[in-house]
């Protein structure tokens, strides 16, 4: 029975048709036997043909995909001999060839083959806190070829560390015409002093004293732009989250909140009355592990 186009290709069934020309240019490449020499390779290179040409047509891909190998015969691959090269594009000839000779058949093939894309280009860039999360304008300065390449980059609000930017056309020159690659940047986004991202929700930490603990307080707090008035209530507890409505990261129509956490700072010194102070609330208040799991009085 024959084997699966899909799996020939290495692919799945929801490939775009750009990832299946892709899969078989780099199996083409592998296995054409005027460069592999390999005694599987001929046959392997006409198995590649026909799952490619069978999935690069979409009505035989249609059929396929509904009835099988019962639908869309595999047939031959035209010019199906070893050796042959059936339906390669141009692009993918001058790829295998041009590594082949050292490069001059990709660029004899550029020139007669007719037009051919630029290559993209790809490089890892560092943004600030804010301007990940506010939007802003990054300068990119790299290298391509040799060539230096400098530009301004929008970064758009609410980008997070792993996520990628693709510019249209700032990428490798085309061939024969060609229009230019795509720059592609993967975005790592530094570490603020006080802030960091939860989605579009931001966190700070905001440190109280032991009496503003117990007996409640207002305090400003940084926002991702200006300040506000938290008000503490009377006991809240060292961990505890007070949220901000609406004062987190703004992207794509949504707009996330800012959480203030509370951290009670216990007092580095005390003098005498401090001292006496707390030791009578220390007497009066109820234990705060009476109703811990662990405690054995329970």
């Amino acid at each position: 029975m024959p084997r699966d186009p899909y799996d020939i290709l290495g692919v799945p069934r929801s490939a775009t048709p750009e990832q299946i020309r892709e899969a078989h240019r780099k199996l083409a490449k592998k296995f054409h036997p005027d460069l592999n020499k390999t005694a599987e390779a001929g046959a392997k290179f006409k198995e590649i043909q026909e799952a490619y040409d069978l999935l690069s047509d979409a009505q035989k891909r249609k059929q396929f995909d509904q009835f099988g190998h019962a639908g869309p015969s595999m047939g031959g691959a035209p010019g199906g001999a070893q050796g042959g090269w059936g339906n390669v594009d141009a692009s993918t000839f001058e790829e295998i060839f041009g590594d082949f000779m050292g490069g001059g058949a990709r660029r004899a093939g550029g020139r007669r083959g007719g037009a051919r894309a630029g290559e993209d280009l790809e490089s890892r860039i560092t943004v600030d806190f804010m301007t990940a999360a506010l939007g802003g304008v990054r300068h990119v300065s790299l290298e391509s070829n040799g060539q230096p390449i400098s530009l301004d980059v929008r970064i758009p609000p609410g980008i997070e560390s792993g996520g990628d930017l693709r510019l249209r056309g700032k990428g490798g020159e085309g061939m024969g015409g060609g229009p230019a690659g795509d720059l592609v940047l993967h975005i790592s986004v530094a570490p603020h002093p006080w802030f960091r991202r939860e989605g579009l929700d931001v966190v700070v930490e905001v440190p109280i004293s032991i009496a503003e603990c117990a007996l409640g307080t207002s305090v400003e707090v940084p926002l991702l732009e200006g300040t506000a008035t938290l008000r503490v209530p009377a006991g809240t507890a060292s961990g505890k989250r007070l949220r901000l409505k609406g004062k987190g990261v703004a992207a794509k129509g949504e707009t996330g909140d800012l959480y203030a956490v509370i951290r009670v700072e216990a007092p580095k010194s005390l003098n005498d009355e401090d001292r006496a102070a707390l030791e009578r609330m220390k007497s009066t208040e109820p234990d705060p592990r009476a109703d811990a799991p662990w405690n054995a009085k329970r």
